[in-house]
């Protein structure tokens, strides 16, 4: 069966051991528009930080949705909070408030392991 390795390439695959939803569920409690998320990617077609570095807030909702968060944190740090994001959303999802709610969360994460 190793013959048909192409067919699951490792960056689509989705590791249930290693799915980790903290974050998501946080993010899901407190802002509900996310729910409605459509991954367009009109926010980070209009985002500064996106054309100044290599933030992605497109592909920051698919690693969230995912549950791979462990390079979540550096990521999120690069953004501005403009919020031209919010402004051309489809949706009229808060991305501002989502990625607030993501460093919160990360942040009581961090907290919780030193203590």
């Amino acid at each position: 069966m190793s013959q048909f390795d192409f067919l699951k390439p490792k960056s689509r695959q989705i590791e249930f051991e290693q799915f980790d939803d903290r974050i998501l569920t946080f993010v899901l409690e407190r802002e509900r528009s996310f729910l409605t998320c459509i991954s367009c990617g009109g926010c980070t077609a209009t985002c500064s930080a996106g054309n100044l570095t290599s933030f992605n807030i497109r592909k920051i909702g698919l690693s969230l949705r995912r549950g791979s968060i462990n390079d979540l944190s550096d990521e999120i740090q690069k953004c501005m909070f403009c919020g031209k994001c919010t402004l051309v959303c489809p949706r009229d999802i808060n991305i501002r408030n989502v990625v607030l709610l993501i460093k919160k969360r990360i942040a009581q994460l961090e907290s919780e392991k030193t203590l």
